[in-house]
């Protein structure tokens, strides 16, 4: 059954379980974490297609994660500070443009991924990702670090390493570890 979800189009890919830091400024957006704040909902977050996060409604990848927001603070200058962390994977099925810009979609729910253990081969991975996390600091560092599961080792590596959005955007949809581990393994090679 489809549900209606605020849309967030971001120049980021976001996975389930993954920490986004956000800075909040336009009214729609403002108005939106206002609703999610006293309704205990989420948003979604899909990656632009094309155009700008500010401004007129931008087109959107179709699927995406909806983000709930952890924590929040009143910034300078109307400004607000969120953290979100990623929970369900969805499909955006069909959208529309309220008069303020922001975007409402109807979005059917993804399964999650199956765990799975990290392979022999990828017993890097999660040293790497560790590593980061200590480097990033806040709000990385509030991620219980679950070593011992690809899917969720290779999300946070995809979401931190510099690779290109429509890669990232490809693995979200696949939502298959194992690719997303063969391709950071070659990531990391290419960089050598």
């Amino acid at each position: 059954m489809a549900e209606t979800l605020p849309i967030f189009p971001l120049q980021t890919v976001l996975f389930p379980d993954g920490v986004l830091p956000l800075r909040i400024f336009e009214p729609r957006y403002l108005d939106m974490v206002a609703d999610c704040l006293r309704n205990d909902s989420g948003f979604g977050v899909c990656l632009l297609r094309s155009g700008r996060e500010a401004g007129p409604a931008a087109p959107c990848h179709a699927t995406g994660t909806v983000a709930m927001i952890e924590d929040w603070e009143q910034g300078e200058e109307g400004l607000l500070h969120i953290t979100v962390r990623g929970r369900q994977r969805f499909r955006l099925l069909q959208s529309r443009v309220r008069p303020d810009q922001l975007t409402l979609g109807e979005v059917e729910w993804l399964e999650f991924e199956p765990a799975a253990p990290v392979p022999a081969g990828a017993r890097l991975l999660p040293g790497l990702l560790g590593r980061l996390i200590e480097e990033l600091g806040p709000p990385f560092d509030r991620l219980e670090l679950r070593d011992n599961d690809l899917g969720w080792v290779t999300a946070r590596l995809t979401e931190i390493l510099p690779l290109a959005l429509p890669t990232k955007q490809q693995w979200l949809e696949a939502a298959d570890p194992q690719q997303r581990a063969e391709g950071l393994l070659e990531f990391l090679r290419s960089q050598k």
